[in-house]
């Protein structure tokens, strides 16, 4: 798999697995991300907005308009049946490559 691949790969994990919590737009995506990381991550939305329109065009996520909490407009997505199982299975391709990268470096 080439660089590009896996970093598409890599995003479209973190989405769908916020998106687990419930629904969120992307800016609350984004957030969520960075909290949980402890700030180590960060989506620039130059790479976050066309992940989630792929993501929704392929089916693994729908979207509808909603008012946010503070009564402004946005586009909120929820995880659908596909993509429970798309994220099923990247979960399980990334602990793989995790314990490969790992074994390299001798951490394991």
């Amino acid at each position: 798999m080439s660089r590009p691949d896996q970093l598409q790969g890599t995003l479209e994990l973190l989405i769908l697995k916020t998106l687990v919590t419930g629904p969120n737009h992307g800016f609350g995506i984004t957030l969520h991300v960075q909290e949980v990381s402890g700030g180590l991550l960060n989506i620039e939305d130059g790479s976050l907005y066309p992940a989630l329109h792929r993501l929704e065009k392929n089916g693994l996520v729908r979207g509808e308009w909603r008012k946010t909490a503070s009564g402004r407009r946005a586009r909120f997505y929820a995880i659908t049946k596909a993509g429970d199982k798309r994220l099923a299975e990247a979960a399980k391709n990334w602990t793989s490559v995790v314990e490969g990268v790992q074994r390299v470096m001798g951490l394991a």
